[in-house]
């Protein structure tokens, strides 16, 4: 059997003692530090899409809530509620799309390109 296991003679050895451990950590509680403040800018950030022509518009936070919904009257056609169901359909997963990449970019700025991370957003 070999002794030691790992170069330098135990754990801490072989990957530049416990600084660097320290160090790696303080970077770490940071990083969650500026992830948490960004997480609570996103809720006062929007982002606005209009579809058909402006018949429809959505306003969204960065965290992916819809906070409101503007149909202009001459869109509502009681024989063409389906036109309507369309659009608001295709506007808030607009809105939604747009939210997830302004979470993503505000995000990317802190992970620096950590963001294929799962669960991190």
């Amino acid at each position: 059997m070999a002794k030691g296991g790992f170069p330098g003679g135990g754990f801490g050895g072989g990957f530049g003692g416990g600084g660097n451990m320290n160090n790696l950590m303080k970077q770490a509680q940071k990083m969650q530090k500026d992830m948490e403040k960004a997480q609570q800018e996103l809720e006062g950030k929007t982002v606005e899409v209009s579809v058909g022509g402006g018949a429809i518009s959505i306003v969204a936070t960065g965290k992916k809530e819809i906070k409101e919904i503007v149909i202009k009257p001459e869109v509502v056609d009681p024989d063409d509620v389906e036109m309507l169901q369309d659009l608001i359909l295709s506007a808030v997963n607009e809105a939604l799309r747009k939210a997830d990449e302004l979470a993503n970019s505000e995000m990317g700025k802190i992970t620096g390109g950590l963001g294929g991370l799962p669960g991190l957003f």
